[in-house]
């Protein structure tokens, strides 16, 4: 169960990190040529976080059925911390992701108060690029493609 697991994490990371990197552009874009905000726009933003809302659901199922997670009962949490391939599946990662989307989460919050349209792509360019830095700088590339 845990392979099947991992797959859908991974296969699944590959579009949140396609729909985020669309939306991101899309209000950079838009917010430099001073466009009109409408459905579509509203659309791409919502779905990146509903991707990124599920993303993070199968990680904490991930997280808890994949054999790393028993690292912490075994060795503790000084071993793991010492050992930086289990720090990063059982600290970094987790928790950098959930920082991106929390952003992602705050972008989508702030962005649907704002009344300009300008204003609303600016609030998804930062939360949602911030984001997609901290996404891409903490997912394990070498056990990736």
């Amino acid at each position: 169960m845990s392979e099947a697991i991992k797959i859908l994490h991974s296969y699944w990371a590959y579009l949140v990190l396609l729909i985020l990197i669309l939306a991101t552009f899309n209000a950079i874009i838009k917010t430099l040529s001073k466009s009109p905000y409408g459905a579509k726009d509203f659309r791409i933003s919502l779905f990146t976080l509903i991707v990124s809302h599920i993303q993070l659901l199968i990680g904490i199922v991930l997280y808890f059925v994949s054999p790393y997670f028993s690292a912490f009962s075994e060795q503790g949490m000084g071993e793991v911390m010492k050992n930086s391939g289990l720090r990063l599946y059982l600290v970094e990662h987790p928790l950098t992701m959930i920082i991106a989307i929390v952003l992602i989460t705050m972008g989508y919050s702030k962005h649907k108060k704002k009344l300009s349209s300008t204003k609303k792509f600016r609030m998804i360019a930062i939360f949602y690029a911030l984001a997609l830095i901290l996404m891409l700088s903490r997912i394990p590339w070498s056990v990736w493609f």
